[in-house]
């Protein structure tokens, strides 16, 4: 476990060009704040998932998440049954619980999403270096690095 990252002492700004750029899974991830911004507290992100994507069902046994829903069609997975959900909709799921949404559109699905605490952006930035290969990714290795951040396939 790495040790515990400082918190700021000052307002941590990141400018939409610093902001560290992730693609894994087929969508696309900036990273606006990390861990190593907020002091271990949380992360945020935009995420860009192409029409038809999204992760299979999964729980984080770290992480609380939220999303906001920005642009596009998102559909989420809760209780067992999906539900699209309009623009401008925020939706919270409590780590724990099994979860997942997609691009049920034509159009990029835009999202603004938050974690707490921070991590997942290291997860997705071991995946995406398995993605990068020459190679289609080992998805063993996938559900291997996944598993070792605390994330769950259902």
């Amino acid at each position: 476990m790495n040790p515990p990252t400082p918190s700021p002492r000052s307002t941590v700004v990141v400018p939409p060009l610093s902001a560290r750029v992730i693609r894994a899974f087929g969508d696309e991830v900036t990273v606006l704040l990390s861990g190593q911004e907020t002091g271990g507290k949380y992360s945020m992100f935009s995420m860009v998932t192409p029409p038809g994507g999204g992760p299979p069902p999964h729980r984080h046994q770290n992480e609380d998440e939220w999303f906001w829903v920005l642009e596009g069609r998102a559909e989420f997975f809760k209780d067992g049954a999906w539900a699209a959900v309009p623009v401008g909709t925020a939706v919270f799921t409590p780590r724990g619980v099994v979860h997942t949404f997609r691009n049920g559109g034509d159009t990029p699905l835009r999202m603004l999403m938050h974690t707490a605490p921070s991590g997942f952006e290291t997860f997705f930035a071991r995946c995406a270096d398995e993605f990068a290969k020459s190679s289609p990714p080992d998805m063993g290795r996938i559900v291997a690095i996944a598993a070792e951040h605390g994330i769950h396939f259902a």
